[in-house]
């Protein structure tokens, strides 16, 4: 074959193909580019290359992309399995551990902080009290153990709150350390939360960045080979039809 002036010699394997069907490597994308040159050191910028083999060498891109891609993403999702499965955090029922430790003493505690601010009680102790100032006040029925100014009323209210006092603050202590334990339970939840969404942080990131570049990349060398394999058909049909039919 006689190479003219439109013909170029592929650097591949040194056949002549036309000028229209070959690429200089200076017309190539960097990463194309390095992928050649690493097969052929010798290779310099201003060489070509055919359509054929320069079709090898972008499959060989693609797959590599993907390959990555699908690492990369086995990776975080890996971690985010994990993630999901771990048994680090102490996640405990406040409720069911505080019930099922509770003392007699905690449950008095808990009976009379709580009857003591009802209005179950504000009526009893008022009606306590009118009771206790009438019956001394009036002498009513005859009985006459507290005079005014009621004095051993005084001592009794000052008992009765002398004791409620420290039993409502056992129980303000228990609900203390209910308070601590949903406090650590908050904690924890919030920290496995954080470690969960910075692993789908990463993903989506991994989206963006690589695999959608990476996705039209691969669209556009499917639309750029199509179009080589339209042309290549267009040669062939328009050579076909400048050949004289067989005789």
């Amino acid at each position: 074959m006689t190479e003219t002036m439109s013909d170029v010699t592929c650097l591949v394997d040194g056949e002549t193909i036309s000028l229209e069907s070959a690429l200089q490597l200076a017309e190539l994308e960097t990463d194309l580019r390095n992928r050649i040159k690493r097969d052929h050191p010798r290779a310099k910028t201003t060489d070509y290359i055919c359509g054929h083999h320069l079709l090898k060498y972008r499959l060989e891109r693609v797959d590599a992309m993907i390959n990555a891609d699908l690492k990369q993403t086995k990776k975080i999702n890996q971690k985010l399995t994990r993630a999901l499965q771990s048994d680090d955090y102490d996640i405990i029922d406040v409720n069911e551990v505080l019930s099922d430790n509770l003392t007699f003493g905690q449950k008095v505690s808990d009976d009379v902080a709580r009857f003591g601010g009802s209005w179950g009680f504000i009526f009893i102790f008022m009606f306590v009290l009118l009771g206790w100032m009438l019956v001394n006040g009036l002498h009513l029925f005859g009985v006459n153990f507290d005079n005014y100014p009621y004095i051993l009323l005084n001592l009794v209210l000052s008992c009765v709150a002398a004791i409620q006092a420290p039993i409502i603050m056992m129980s303000q202590n228990r609900s203390a350390d209910r308070d601590r334990m949903m406090a650590e339970n908050d904690y924890h939840v919030n920290l496995k939360s954080e470690h969960e969404l910075r692993l789908l942080h990463a993903k989506v990131d991994h989206l963006a960045q690589n695999q959608v570049p990476h996705t039209m990349e691969v669209e556009r060398f499917q639309l750029e080979i199509l179009g080589e394999i339209r042309q290549e058909l267009a040669e062939l049909r328009e050579a076909a039809q400048k050949t004289p039919p067989a005789r």
